[in-house]
């Protein structure tokens, strides 16, 4: 049985309130402390969950809530030129479910804060001081807090992760910019349907949105990386007419930049990814969520892993006698799982920005690739028909997860 009773959680967005509620119902007490002085500032891209996150989800009481707001995805299809290639699909599954990132922060605050948990706003980590006994986090502000255990869940530029290791890796720039907004047009696209189109300007994918127009993202070749601050000091009226230029002779990329308002562009930025993190725990400091794992968005895992990580991290806490062995166990449980995700949508990242020749002969190749050579339940079957379960006890030998 632990002997952990309190946890500090820095980071308020995904993986820290679920990892705070998984806390919770294993019976310790966690306080989510975020850096920013509000739940979101109302912008941000939209981010997909596939089945293993919404189960995981499940365990702590907050599944209901987020499908309400997320969209169903159940077909997806590849689109090279005016070539539609539906993409086979894993036999018997739920649907993708796809939700703006604003909306989820809010539904998991709201779940926690309704589960007891308490999240402080404006406190951004400076530094941590360990005794045998606990951690202190100390704030920007002066304040500081005392626990067992300190979770770092402040994503891929973790102050935690610097802490536990200052020669830690940081995040890699994949090459691209990110930008979301709805088009007025309506893309030949039946309703639950998510295309992915390898246009002449870039990678961008779409799918009809609820209530009418089209949902696009776009993931814009760039060869160096852009702070958000940076992205977001273009007006977004002159990136609109980047992406216009960019995808002119893209059908329906086009019609859908033509017929999208600048003011409701979303600029997310650099999209990044994490190499592998050496060190995921050090004392009484963990790492979880995007901290230690991002994978690329190519995977439609990031949101997921985050997820199933903080309900893993619960579990060991909960059922391994010290904070060394439960910090092992929930390593091994998880590291060779996202590492392999992380592989694979490196593999596929790598078509986002094609060069002239790899795009001349993509509408040959990719149909011939979908037909021949994929097999969804071999290649992501694994990943999606992972269900924790949450009763079992974990073990100091735990097994990979």
């Amino acid at each position: 049985m632990s002997r952990v009773r309190t946890a500090i959680v820095i980071g308020g967005g995904i993986a820290g309130p679920v990892t705070a509620l998984a806390l919770h119902r294993a019976g310790i007490t966690a306080t989510v402390y975020e850096a920013y002085p509000s739940t979101t500032d109302g912008r941000g891209g939209t981010l997909a969950l596939a089945p293993n996150g919404v189960a995981a989800l499940r365990l702590v009481g907050a599944a209901e809530a987020v499908t309400a707001i997320a969209t169903p995805i159940h077909t997806q299809a590849l689109a090279v030129g005016r070539k539609r290639v539906p993409l086979p699909g894993l036999a018997g599954m739920p649907p993708l479910r796809v939700v703006h990132r604003n909306e989820l922060h809010r539904v998991l605050h709201d779940r926690a804060i309704a589960e007891g948990v308490t999240i402080a706003h404006g406190k951004r980590l400076v530094g941590v001081r360990e005794t045998a006994d606990g951690v202190t986090a100390t704030f920007a502000d002066g304040d500081t807090a005392t626990a067992d255990v300190l979770i770092g869940a402040d994503g891929v530029h973790s102050t935690v992760r610097t802490l536990i290791d200052p020669h830690a890796p940081g995040p890699r720039f994949t090459g691209v910019l990110g930008f979301e907004a709805v088009a007025r047009h309506e893309a030949d696209s039946a309703p639950g349907t998510m295309n992915f189109a390898f246009g002449r300007g870039g990678y961008y994918l779409y799918w009809p949105e609820p209530g009418g127009g089209t949902r696009w993202g776009v993931n814009l070749p760039r060869e160096r990386p852009m702070s958000l601050a940076e992205a977001r000091a273009v007006p977004a009226a002159e990136w609109l007419r980047v992406l216009r230029d960019a995808y002119r002779d893209d059908d329906p990329g086009r019609d859908l930049m033509r017929t999208s308002n600048a003011a409701e562009l979303q600029v997310v930025g650099s999209m990044h990814i994490m190499p592998p993190v050496p060190h995921w725990h050090r004392g009484r400091m963990v790492l979880v969520g995007d901290a230690a794992h991002a994978p690329s968005n190519s995977s439609g895992q990031g949101a997921s892993l985050s997820i199933e990580s903080g309900v893993q991290l619960a579990r060991c806490l909960r059922d391994l006698p010290d904070v060394p062995s439960a910090f092992a166990a929930y390593e091994r449980l998880r590291r060779d799982r996202v590492e392999k995700v992380a592989a694979r949508a490196a593999r596929i990242n790598h078509a986002k920005a094609p060069g002239p020749v790899a795009r001349a002969i993509m509408p040959v190749l990719m149909p011939l690739f979908i037909k021949a050579a994929m097999n969804p339940e071999k290649m992501i079957g694994h990943e999606q028909r992972y269900v924790i379960d949450w009763a079992a006890p974990v073990t100091a030998g735990a097994a990979v997860g």
